[in-house]
């Protein structure tokens, strides 16, 4: 911490060439873009978890669907309620179906089972991409701002040379500060891109964790349902 305070960044930045200081006010921009991000998908996660947690629990220690159904809609967060809703409403369909008599009816009893499968598989599709919403962001600047950072130093080197090239003086006075300050546009992307990356890596395993337990809970779901409606 005291080689960041004994910074002076009011001469970094007055000393700064146009690319350093648009390097450094990209990655500040960057930087606040993804803390944004991480924040909000922190929170999204933690409830789509706490929600999930409740849903689950409702789901095994309640002896008829619509009650689960109806504690499902109240869990928008959980992608596991946001699965069992899209099966329901499809087995609903297919039950009102059922006591229709025309052929239309019939046409849609023939899909059966085959109709929820696919209900909940597109369901666990779109809340795998609601979750991933953003998370790419996060991955880009962790790969990506350590060589906008780099660019920045490097750019601030060849500038600090050629100051010196032109002055004819090359002291370790005349030539470390300037390097210093471009070294810092190193610096500023290497902070920007870690806190990324550890949010990405720990979003991801999140997400995939999220990824199974919908497909887990689909094979449920299709068992209970084959059991009890489709006998």
């Amino acid at each position: 911490m005291w080689v960041w305070a004994a910074i002076n960044y009011l001469d970094v930045i007055r000393n700064g060439s146009f690319v350093e200081l648009f390097v450094l006010g990209l990655l500040a921009l960057v930087s606040i873009a993804s803390w944004g991000t991480i924040a909000l998908k922190a929170g999204q996660l933690s409830r789509a978890r706490s929600q999930s947690i409740t849903f689950l629990d409702t789901f095994w220690k309640a002896t008829r669907l619509e009650a689960i159904y109806e504690v499902a809609q109240r869990l928008e967060a959980s992608p596991l309620s946001r699965v069992f809703v899209a099966g329901y409403d499809e087995l609903t369909r297919l039950a009102q179906a059922k006591e229709a008599q025309d052929a239309a009816a019939l046409a849609e009893r023939m899909g059966g089972i085959e109709n929820v499968q696919r209900a909940l598989s597109r369901a666990s599709s779109a809340q795998i991409t609601e979750l991933e919403a953003r998370v790419s962001f996060l991955g880009t600047v962790g790969s990506a701002a350590p060589f906008v950072g780099l660019f920045g130093t490097v750019m601030g080197i060849l500038s600090a040379f050629n100051e010196i090239a032109e002055k004819g003086n090359a002291t370790l006075a005349t030539v470390a500060a300037p390097i210093g300050n471009a070294l810092f546009a190193t610096a500023a992307g290497l902070f920007a891109a870690i806190p990324a990356v550890v949010a990405y890596n720990s979003f991801v395993a999140r997400i995939r964790v999220f990824d199974t337990e919908m497909s887990n809970f689909s094979s449920d779901f299709l068992n209970i349902v084959k059991r009890h409606f489709f006998k």
